[in-house]
């Protein structure tokens, strides 16, 4: 009588999910320009990662094909159908009212119930009557990020979308960033120059060069006790994008801190 080998349901490794964004070998030239080299990127379900780069990097033709705004001329590149992006400039309809501008496109149903239910979710219930004009930034940002969140996407694609506030604001957007992700999971890619908010929002951060992955960095810390790591960190970063440590303002910055 033969042995049943009984291996125990924890020993038995999970498969690991399929990414919801892969690129393979993916490469893009405007003339006789290459913008983007052999790039291969995956993106699981439910992951925040954060892109940096010099200014003329690829970071913004990557991010349109990644939205489907370009196209792949029959590469390999895969991205989910749902799928939404949040720009920098609001980019509302000044001629429609703010629960008009989240509910834009949404087809069958109850457009202005999905709208409210998206608004309340971003703190702006009580503007859904108002002219976009009539919005201050913050709230603007908070309106595109109600318009994007409304279609469900697998996808969240932020083009720098905090770039124009202040400080303080950010700072807001940042948190409700964070808590909306966390209630609706989706992959979401973040194009920033900022280090500091790279660091403060995500858990993989790449920095592009010249078309290319040239970095990637982990980080396992729990958001809001990530002190330990973010000094030596953000120096590596730097160091990627090719602003040494050493150099001028950064050193003075990070010598004077805590």
């Amino acid at each position: 009588m033969s042995e049943v080998l009984r291996i125990p349901l924890a020993a038995v490794a999970k498969p690991r999910p399929e990414p919801v964004v892969r690129l393979s070998k993916f490469t893009r030239s405007f003339g006789e320009t290459r913008v983007i080299e052999s790039l291969d990127l995956e993106i699981a379900p439910g992951e925040f990662v954060a892109l940096l780069g010099r200014s003329g990097s690829g970071k913004t033709t990557l991010l349109r094909t990644l939205a489907g705004l370009d196209d792949t001329q029959g590469q390999d590149v895969r991205v989910p159908p749902s799928r939404a992006t949040v720009f920098q400039d609001a980019r509302l309809l000044p001629w429609k009212k703010v629960w008009q501008n989240v509910a834009l496109g949404l087809r069958g149903g109850t457009p202005r119930h999905h709208a409210e239910q998206a608004l309340h979710e971003v703190g702006l219930d009580h503007r859904l009557d108002a002219w976009p004009l009539t919005l201050s930034g913050g709230e603007a940002q908070r309106a595109a990020l109600a318009r994007a969140l409304v279609r469900k996407p697998d996808l969240l694609l932020l083009d720098e979308p905090f770039a124009a506030l202040d400080a303080l604001t950010r700072i807001k957007m940042h948190a409700l960033v964070l808590a909306l992700w966390r209630a609706h999971q989706p992959a979401v890619l973040l194009v920033t120059h900022d280090v500091e908010e790279a660091m403060a929002l995500a858990d993989r951060i790449l920095v592009l060069d010249k078309g290319q992955i040239a970095a990637e960095e982990r980080i396992t810390a729990v958001r809001g006790h990530r002190s330990g790591v973010v000094r030596t960190l953000r120096a590596k970063l730097l160091g990627h994008l090719g602003l040494e440590v050493g150099d001028g303002v950064y050193a003075d910055l990070i010598g004077r801190e805590q």
